[in-house]
C-alpha cells in the first residue's frame, strides 16, 4: 500500500518532484565538482613537492641558517689558469665544484635523525654545483706605427721607429661557462631523495654495490642539451664517469642535472663525510609535527622543513586556484546546498498545504498521523534520492570535463615566502636540488579525481535533503485533524 500510494503520488506531481530533485541535484553536483577540484589541487601540490624532494619524503633536515653578519663571505669561485709562454694560444679549461649553499651537516646527522621517535627512515644527500670554464687566450699582433702628417722626422735618433711606436691588433680571451647541478645520492638507500621522483628511460639506475663507482645517471633534458647517451663519458673536475642511465622527472623539471654516488660527490666537492640534506620519512603521517619538534629539540643547529611548510610557499596560478577552490568554491557549494535543502523543504510543506483534503480523508478512513507523516517523508526521500542520482551524474560529468581538458596551472616555489621563513632559504636550508628547482616555474595539469568518499558524501547529502524536506512536510501533515481538514475544503 505504501509503495503503491507513493508511486501514484509521485507520478501525479511530476513537476513539483522534478523541481525539488533538480534543486538538490544542482547543490550535490557543485559539491562533487568542488571537492574533486580540491583533491586535484592537493594532488598537484604533492606532485610539485615530490619533484623536489622525491616520493615518500615527509620532511627534510638541513643546517640552520647563520645569523646575519656571521656568514662566510670569502666563499667565492676562483679560477686560476697557467701562463705558458711556449704556447700562448693553448686552450684553458677548469672545473669548480661547490657545495650548494655552502652549508653542510656531518654525515653522522643522518644516523641521529634516524634514531628519533617516529622516524621510519632517513637518508642523506649532497647537492653540488659544477661551474666549468673553457676557452683560450689569444696574443694580439703588433702593427708598426704610422707617422702622422705634420710630424717631422728630425730631432729623433734611434731608427725608423721613432715616436710612432706600434698598435696591438686582435688578441683577447673568449671563455664559455657551463654551470650544472649534481646530486650525490646514497645508492645503498635509494628509497628517499629527489631521484625517486624520476623514471629511468634509458639504461639503468645505480646498484647498491656502486657506492664508490665512477658512474652517473643523467637527466634527460640535460643529456639532450649536451648530446649525452648511455655508455658515454662525462668528465667532472678531471674525473671521467660512465653514464649508466638517462632519467626523466615525472614533473618535467628534474631536481638535478647529474646524479652520482654520494661518496663520489663528497670527493669532488671536498666535503668528505658531509651532506647538505637529510630526507626523512615519518612512521605515521599524523605525527609529522611531533617528529619535527623532536628533531629540532634533540639535534641542534638544524632546520626541519615539512611538506606542509613547502606547500605554504607555493605561489602562481596553482596557489590562486587552490585558494579559490578551498575558499570561495566550498562556501558557494555549501550555500547552494543549503538553499536547495530549504527550497525542497518549503516546496514539500506547500504541497502538504494543497493536499489538506486528501490527508483529512485518509485520517477519516483510519490513517494514523504517523502513517501520514511517513508517507510524506517517503515521497520527499525519493525526491532526494532522485536528486542525488542526478547530482552525482552531473558532478561526474563536470569532473570528467575538467580532467579531459586538463587546464595547465603554474606553480612557483619560494617566490612568496609563504609560511617558511626566508623564502627560498626555507626550501632546503643551505641550497640543494630544492634551491635550484625553486627558481623555476613548474607546469602542472589539473585533474579532478572523484573518490568513493565524495560519492558517499553525495549520497548522504541526497538522503539528508530528502529527510529535511520530509521533516517539513511531515510535521505539517501530522498537525492536521480530520475534522479541521475537511472543514477547510470548499
Amino acid at each position: 500500500m505504501f509503495f503503491t500510494y507513493l508511486r501514484r503520488e509521485l507520478r501525479r506531481r511530476r513537476k513539483a518532484a522534478l523541481v525539488v530533485a533538480s534543486g538538490l541535484a544542482l547543490g550535490i553536483a557543485l559539491v562533487i565538482v568542488v571537492n574533486s577540484v580540491s583533491s586535484g589541487m592537493t594532488r598537484a601540490q604533492d606532485k610539485v613537492l615530490e619533484s623536489l624532494y622525491g616520493l615518500g619524503t615527509d620532511m627534510t633536515v638541513t643546517k640552520a641558517a647563520a645569523p646575519p653578519g656571521e656568514g662566510d663571505t670569502a666563499r667565492r669561485p676562483r679560477f686560476e689558469f697557467d701562463a705558458n709562454d711556449s704556447d700562448d694560444d693553448a686552450e684553458q679549461s677548469q672545473d669548480i665544484v661547490m657545495v650548494e649553499g655552502f652549508e653542510t651537516l656531518a654525515a653522522t646527522t643522518v644516523a641521529q635523525v634516524g634514531k628519533q621517535d617516529g622516524v621510519a627512515d632517513a637518508v642523506g644527500g649532497l647537492s653540488v654545483r659544477v661551474m666549468k670554464v673553457n676557452g683560450e687566450f689569444k696574443r694580439g699582433e703588433i702593427e708598426p706605427g704610422q707617422q702622422q702628417p705634420g710630424q717631422g722626422g728630425g730631432g729623433t735618433t734611434g731608427g725608423s721607429g721613432g715616436s710612432g711606436g706600434g698598435t696591438v691588433r686582435g688578441g683577447g680571451a673568449a671563455f664559455d661557462v657551463n654551470s650544472y647541478t649534481v646530486y650525490g645520492t646514497d645508492v645503498a638507500h635509494q628509497g628517499l631523495g629527489p631521484l625517486t621522483s624520476s623514471k629511468i628511460t634509458s639504461g639503468r639506475t645505480f646498484k647498491t654495490t656502486e657506492t664508490a663507482a665512477k658512474v652517473v645517471v643523467v637527466d634527460s633534458a640535460y643529456a639532450k642539451e649536451q648530446k649525452l647517451t648511455v655508455g658515454k663519458k662525462l668528465t667532472i673536475s678531471g674525473t671521467a664517469f660512465t653514464i649508466i642511465g638517462i632519467t626523466t622527472a615525472d614533473s618535467g623539471d628534474a631536481a638535478a642535472n647529474v646524479y652520482l654516488p654520494l661518496a663520489q660527490a663528497q670527493t669532488l666537492a671536498d666535503a668528505k663525510s658531509k651532506v647538505t640534506t637529510v630526507y626523512v620519512r615519518a612512521a605515521d603521517s599524523q605525527q609529522i609535527d611531533g617528529v619535527k619538534q623532536a628533531i629540532q629539540k634533540n639535534i641542534s643547529g638544524t632546520t626541519v622543513t615539512t611538506s606542509a611548510d613547502l606547500a605554504d610557499t607555493v605561489s602562481g596560478s596553482l596557489s590562486t586556484a587552490s585558494d579559490l577552490a578551498a575558499g570561495v568554491g566550498k562556501w558557494l557549494s555549501y550555500l547552494v546546498l543549503a538553499a536547495a535543502f530549504l527550497v525542497a523543504g518549503l516546496l514539500t510543506s506547500a504541497a502538504v498545504s494543497r493536499r489538506v483534503r486528501e490527508f483529512g480523508t485518509l485520517k477519516a478512513l483510519g490513517w494514523k498521523s504517523g502513517r501520514v507523516t511517513r508517507q510524506v517523508a517517503g515521497e520527499a526521500l525519493v525526491n532526494g534520492l532522485v536528486g542525488g542520482a542526478l547530482g552525482i551524474g552531473i558532478g561526474l560529468l563536470g569532473a570528467w570535463l575538467i580532467t579531459s581538458f586538463s587546464p595547465t596551472l603554474t606553480a612557483q616555489l619560494g617566490g612568496a615566502g609563504g609560511g617558511a621563513a626566508g623564502g627560498g632559504r626555507a626550501l632546503g636550508g643551505g641550497g640543494g636540488p630544492v634551491r635550484e628547482s625553486a627558481s623555476k616555474a613548474l607546469d602542472i595539469a589539473l585533474t579532478a579525481p572523484v573518490s568513493l568518499t565524495t560519492i558517499g558524501l553525495a549520497v548522504a547529502l541526497a538522503v539528508a535533503g530528502g529527510l529535511v524536506a520530509g521533516g517539513f512536510g511531515g510535521w505539517r501533515a501530522s498537525r492536521l485533524r480530520p475534522a479541521d481538514a475537511l472543514r477547510r475544503v470548499e
